[in-house]
């Protein structure tokens, strides 16, 4: 609704109440449903869910198209990255925002730091989702309000034109409301528990939900070892779950992540069930390392599997989990994927080792003979020494083709000495265009960084901590944190703005009259910033 329809609209409704509510100003009510346009998560999960599949269809389009996000452990963060995106880049298409279960495990549970897997109170997650959606409703009450601010300006200046250029700014106003892909680690649980945690997500505001195939009770991150996949029907209820979950709640466009950890996983927890030759069961045992035996051969407590005639002993660990034969890590992989994408799930992603176009595009090659359309969401993850791993990519290059690589020594590349040689400037740029190229190649639909905010936090404050307490003192601060954000324009720097300070002198007016109390007067500090 345009901002003026707001206004007829409201003192329509003041006037037929004829006398009682007088008081009341149309115009800042106006305002007020202008800064709140989403009133509940459910309205931000349908209009995120709208928007990530306009980004689909794009995607499948263009591959140049792809989206991004980076991971947010709290409100301020998430809101800070997209203030940043529109001051930067003028528009918020294309930019997600990303949770991370391990960075709620890390940072967010009231147990204290804990590893991935899956031991943080499980509504911890909805909790952030509802914390990320609350900052970037407040990002567009601050950033709307300096916008009516100076349609006051201009209308006590007698300024119609740029009257009337704020009114169709604010029409046109885009939100800071963007789409958030949570992840819902491994269900925590059966089905049942996926579903019920699923829904709490999506009244949360979460429109596109990440699920993975591990064992609830066994998860581990999926760049650590250890990792125990579940058979596909197991995995597919869990899928069926977070779709009921999302039409339930009305969110039809609602999206689901199917991750598979299979490439890494070299256990499961149970043998599939199998009922014919060739069923999805099956599949899944043919992937397990077994041993022929001999009817005379079988041991007191054995399980044995009849695969053509044969009976077949899965090779069983002490801790009582199934081993699979070494090598089948991609071939399960690849029939995780295209399972996944026949019974529900909308995007991929695959957990690798390393960062390599030609590796996830070999997988994505598979899939997409199956599903042409098939898309991925990968990890750019900080578990990858993202510098040593595309240097050794560029010097087993050049070593296949013939060029002298003897000045390199492979197993020390991340060396600062070999910062200023040509095959670290090209490794520099292959990093440069990752994204793209995967985009292109590999079917990557959207790259995201799970844990980035979680080092920058670290990293920033060890920088002022080395300076503060040193010999800089104040200095440390002003010189390195301060003065930054003056010039570069961080909105933070006015910290009272964007606690809200600003918004809560509009409202005292808006309830008060000039009755008011504000605190931005001219006695406040934050005048200095102008």
């Amino acid at each position: 609704m345009a901002y003026q329809d707001h206004i007829i609209q409201m003192g329509q409704l003041i006037s037929s109440k004829k006398g009682p509510w007088e008081a009341i100003d149309a115009e800042s009510v106006a305002r007020m449903r202008v800064q709140n346009r989403f009133k509940t998560g459910l309205e931000i999960a349908r209009y995120t869910a709208g928007i990530m599949r306009k980004d689909m269809a794009a995607y499948d389009a263009d591959s140049s198209q792809y989206t991004q996000s980076l991971g947010c452990w709290h409100g301020f963060i998430g809101q800070q990255k997209l203030i940043s995106i529109k001051k930067h880049f003028g528009t918020t298409d294309r930019r997600y925002l990303y949770l991370s279960g391990w960075m709620v495990a890390a940072l967010r549970s009231e147990f204290g730091p804990l590893p991935d897997q899956s031991m943080h109170e499980k509504t911890s997650v909805p909790a952030l989702i509802e914390e990320l959606y609350t900052f970037l409703r407040q990002a567009d009450a601050r950033e709307l309000g300096g916008m009516f601010r100076d349609l006051d300006a201009a209308r006590a200046a007698g300024d119609k034109a740029k009257e009337k250029a704020i009114i169709d700014a604010v029409d046109n106003y885009q939100t800071h409301v963007v789409p958030v892909i949570a992840d819902i680690d491994a269900g925590f649980g059966n089905a049942e528990a996926t579903y019920l945690l699923a829904k709490k997500m999506i009244e949360a505001g979460a429109c596109a939900l990440q699920i993975e195939n591990q064992v609830s009770d066994e998860k581990q991150c999926g760049h650590q070892d250890g990792k125990v996949t579940v058979p596909h029907e197991d995995f597919l209820q869990k899928v069926r779950a977070c779709r009921y979950a999302f039409l339930e709640l009305g969110v039809e466009d609602g999206v689901i992540v199917t991750r598979t950890d299979s490439l890494g996983a070299g256990l499961t927890k149970q043998i599939a069930v199998s009922t014919t030759p060739g069923d999805l069961g099956d599949q899944y045992n043919s992937f397990l390392d077994c041993e022929e035996v001999a009817q005379g051969d079988l041991k007191n407590g054995d399980v044995i599997l009849n695969r053509d005639g044969k009976l077949l002993r899965p090779k069983r660990l002490p801790s009582n989990l199934f081993q699979f034969r070494e090598g089948t890590g991609e071939d399960r992989c690849v029939l995780d994927s295209i399972t996944s994408l026949q019974n529900g799930a909308d995007l991929l992603w695959i957990e690798t080792e390393k960062p390599h176009v030609e590796q996830i595009a070999g997988m994505m090659d598979r899939v997409r003979a199956v599903i042409p359309n098939a898309k991925l969401v990968y990890n750019n993850s900080p578990s990858f020494n993202w510098t040593l791993n595309f240097r050794q990519q560029v010097y087993d290059a050049y070593k296949a083709a013939g060029k002298d690589v003897s000045a390199y020594d492979r197993d020390k590349l991340m060396s600062v000495d070999y910062d200023a040689t040509d095959l670290a400037v090209e490794a520099d740029e292959r990093i440069r265009t990752f994204q793209a190229d995967g985009a292109k190649r590999a079917g990557i639909f959207h790259h995201l960084i799970t844990l980035p905010t979680y080092h920058t936090a670290a990293l920033s404050t060890d920088n002022l901590a080395k300076e503060y307490f040193g010999s800089q003192g104040m200095l440390g601060y002003v010189k390195n944190v301060q003065r930054k954000e003056i010039r570069e324009g961080i909105a933070c720097v006015k910290h009272q703005n964007m606690s809200g300070s600003d918004l809560g002198d509009d409202h005292k007016e808006y309830f008060a009259g000039e009755a008011a109390l504000k605190a931005g007067g001219v006695h406040n500090t934050m005048g200095q910033f102008a």
